[in-house]
């Protein structure tokens, strides 16, 4: 019973999203307000609906009711309670509905943190919503429905949760990507809208900047989750591989970086509308790309949910549908939407072009990597893309980003005087360029792209510092004055900074990381990296649903001191058989001591990875910094204010800026605006 009631709340859920994305855009072109009313009970009423059905789900899994086919194929009696819960999303059906749960959170907030808005625009931003409600309800109701049953027999235990996911980065990573994914869903809502009432102005911008923002941060938090997660517990210690399935998260987090920044040139000075509409088209058309590619079986990978072809062609055609349609609103609006303000070739807003340009490039490399060898192969060709062409153009990209960065901080928006642009440069090389010889060698070796990586970090970090310190320059002292600096400044320093630490972090791990392979037994004591790893013994330990091989390796430094005692695992699950590697990793600021298991190669034998891995926890850390800014940046004061106090009791100057007069809307006339 407790699945067919979610099953009737999805039904229901998509039948509001289909008034939801009819009636406020009928309201708003026939500047109906009774209609345009609607919008914000629907939403709200919608978000209630999908969770109600996300809770029968879960409740199906911890009640064990193996009746339903979701839970029988991603449960198990046996699985702790928490990864019952957490195995609602641990498969493709599940995961949608996080997805579309998700949503149509995204949808409420935006009617209900929103007030401000006029009733036309986010009558609008909400009618687009529910068309992309739409898409993925019926998604859910057609191809994936988690509610369906084994009648009239079913299994009496499930077939146990996949091992890989039994884990707590299942918990956190999935919702915190997805926030991010969905999240671009606004920004795509709110450029649409903005075509529709055919004004792309300086108040569009705020508008749609701290959402975007906010996506962004999440999106940001949920990339270096996985990544964290893949670290620990694939057991080979790597936290990037270039999987198909990772470039699909990276592709829209540097879409979306570039959209952010193009926003807030919008926001201050009014140009790139045109520019910033295509790049929130694009954000979120990647988004659904990433969905296509994890679930539509034409990739193979550990991140990969779905083989079923029909589930593909439904994600594909929903792209497609989103694509053309923006485009074609886009083409036919487009004339009225042009900048027609011009700045400086000195100035900031070029500083930000730049950056936007590269930000695209880099993402076109990783589309085109990723897709090409699926075109390849479609024409019967064997194509490996892999590791070595994107680091070798990431190689290239970022530093030329970063470099530009460094400069773009101290640029003024309109115009910059040559001068103070050329004042600032020579001491960011004369600070960058001892540092990025000495750390590597203080490691032991003076690889060319280390020295690079080191000087770029170290350049953006001194770049952001003494803007800091002139931005926090006060008579009553350097901290009051940081203090006193808005929340939005504060971020963007802590996305910078996170930026930097993290081009660190990954310069020094991926060239000075020691690896060895070796046999170990009991007694048996290895070097790297100056500790010594000695093996105690082998133990056999009993888990919930799972048998360990398990080995006590304990950590000594250089001096001799133990300073650590690492647990590393051998897991074979009960029910499925599978064989799972958990590593002992003794973590720490500067560096990690990371030891997992092999195989077995005599009675009382393993082969054993012992790995030291230098400053890889501030590849992390950094993208802490940069979620953390993000947010921030959000919390401004200029987001809080109302816009209707933010004018005054102007009606006309209202009217005039979001393009309300109380007649028929301009994109109906088919006017300018």
């Amino acid at each position: 019973m407790i699945a067919e009631l979610g099953h009737y709340a999805l039904i229901l859920s998509f039948c509001l999203a289909l008034l939801l994305s009819v009636v406020p855009l009928l309201g708003a072109w026939w500047q109906d307000e009774v209609w345009m009313r609607f919008s914000r009970p629907l939403a709200l009423t919608q978000v209630v609906l999908v969770f109600a059905s996300f809770v029968a789900l879960t409740t199906c899994f911890l009640i064990d009711d193996f009746s339903v086919q979701y839970v029988a194929g991603h449960s198990n009696s046996l699985l702790p309670w928490y990864y019952k819960m957490s195995a609602v999303w641990g498969g493709h059906e599940g995961s949608l509905l996080l997805w579309a749960l998700i949503l149509a959170g995204w949808t409420a907030a935006v009617a209900r943190f929103s007030r401000q808005l006029p009733l036309p625009m986010i009558s609008r931003v909400l009618g687009v919503l529910g068309i992309v409600n739409i898409g993925f309800l019926s998604f859910i109701l057609l191809t994936s429905n988690p509610f369906n049953r084994y009648l009239p027999n079913f299994p009496p235990d499930g077939v146990d949760l996949n091992p890989l996911l039994q884990d707590f980065g299942l918990i956190v990573h999935p919702p915190m990507l997805y926030m991010g994914y969905v999240g671009f869903s606004v920004a795509f809502a709110f450029a649409i809208a903005a075509l529709l009432s055919g004004r792309l102005d300086a108040t569009w911008a705020r508008w749609s900047r701290p959402w975007t923002t906010v996506a962004w941060a999440f999106l940001t938090l949920g990339i270096s989750l996985g990544s964290w997660w893949a670290y620990y517990e694939l057991g080979w210690g790597g936290w990037w591989f270039w999987d198909p399935v990772e470039n699909a998260s990276l592709m829209p987090w540097l879409a979306g970086t570039a959209l952010m920044h193009s926003l807030a040139v919008t926001e201050k000075r009014g140009v790139f509308k045109s520019w910033t509409v295509l790049l929130a088209i694009f954000t979120f058309s990647l988004s659904l790309l990433g969905t296509f590619l994890v679930r539509s079986g034409i990739l193979t990978s550990v991140h990969a949910f779905a083989s079923d072809p029909e589930r593909g062609r439904y994600v594909l055609m929903l792209l497609l549908i989103t694509i053309g349609g923006s485009l074609l609103i886009y083409a036919l609006r487009a004339p009225v939407v042009m900048s027609r303000i011009g700045f400086s070739e000195r100035s900031r807003e070029i500083f930000l072009l730049l950056n936007n340009i590269i930000l695209m490039v880099a993402t076109l490399t990783v589309l085109g990597g990723t897709l090409f060898p699926l075109g390849a192969e479609y024409f019967g060709y064997e194509v490996s893309v892999g590791a070595p062409y994107f680091n070798l153009m990431f190689a290239f990209l970022v530093p030329l980003l970063v470099l530009i960065m460094g400069v773009g901080i101290y640029s003024q928006w309109k115009d910059t005087k040559p001068g103070v642009l050329v004042r600032k440069i020579p001491l960011l090389a004369v600070v960058s360029l001892p540092v990025s010889l000495l750390v590597p060698w203080l490691y032991g070796e003076m690889a060319f792209l280390a020295v690079v990586g080191v000087f770029i970090a170290t350049w953006l970090t001194m770049a952001t510092a003494r803007d800091v310190i002139q931005k926090s320059s006060s008579k009553k002292g350097y901290i009051r004055g940081w203090l006193k600096t808005s929340r939005s400044f504060k971020g963007m320093v802590l996305g910078h900074l996170g930026l930097a630490v993290t081009i660190m972090g990954a310069t020094i791990v991926s060239h000075y990381n020691v690896e060895k392979d070796v046999r170990m037994e009991p007694g048996t004591i290895v070097t790297v990296a100056g500790y010594q790893l000695e093996l105690v013994k082998f133990d056999k330990y009993r888990g919930p649903n799972f048998l360990s091989e398990r080995a006590e390796v304990r950590v000594r430094n250089s001096a001799g001191r133990e300073v650590s005692t690492l647990f590393p695992e051998k897991r074979r699950y009960t029910v499925s058989g599978s064989v799972m590697t958990e590593a002992g990793i003794d973590p720490g600021l500067f560096r990690d001591v990371y030891v997992s298991m092999g195989e077995l190669v005599a009675d009382d034998a393993w082969a054993m990875r012992v790995q030291y891995k230098p400053l890889v926890r501030w590849l992390w850390l950094g993208s802490i910094f940069m979620g953390w800014g993000g947010l921030l940046a959000v919390a401004d004061s200029r987001y809080r204010v109302r816009l209707r106090q933010r004018l005054g009791n102007d009606t006309r100057k209202l009217e005039a800026e979001v393009g309300i007069t109380g007649k028929a809307a301009p994109f109906a006339r088919g006017e300018a605006g």
